[in-house]
């Protein structure tokens, strides 16, 4: 994981929609960056709706909420349009900035061993700096927990 008070990796990744996003497109603003195993799982969608759920307090505290995993951007537009989401989605299937970030890990489920993505949450300040970083999240805890953890 990476450590508080170093400078985020910049990036440019495609949206639900197909849309380039950079991290410096959102300098000025906080930003929580969040990185998940799977669209439409129960863990996801648990932490994505406590999201979205919370995402008009979170615009309030001056921040948006980016979600980073391997699916596609059709698999991410689906997600969204599921559940509503009003926030961005981003598509990693190269894993580069799941990488970068270190969030692709050795993981074990029942016993069997493989790499994937542990869920893991930054929030990133105005100048791109990571001043939280929480690894191995629960899902349902936290959209909650980065709310409160906006200043």
């Amino acid at each position: 994981m990476l450590e508080v008070g170093t400078k985020a990796p910049d990036f440019t990744l495609p949206d639900q929609n197909g849309e380039m996003h950079s991290l410096a497109d959102y300098r000025g603003k906080k930003v929580i960056l969040y990185f998940y195993p799977k669209d439409n799982t129960a863990g996801c969608t648990k932490q994505a709706c406590g999201f979205a759920d919370r995402y008009p307090q979170i615009r309030e505290k001056g921040a948006v909420v980016l979600g980073v995993s391997r699916d596609s951007v059709k698999s991410h537009k689906n997600f969204e349009e599921k559940y509503g989401l009003p926030f961005t989605l981003l598509s990693d299937p190269d894993h580069t900035v799941i990488e970068a970030y270190d969030v692709w890990k050795e993981k074990k489920n029942y016993g069997k061993v493989s790499m994937g993505i542990v869920r893991t949450t930054y929030l990133i300040d105005e100048e791109g700096v990571i001043v939280k970083a929480m690894g191995k999240v629960k899902a349902a805890d936290n959209p909650q927990d980065m709310l409160e953890a906006l200043v």
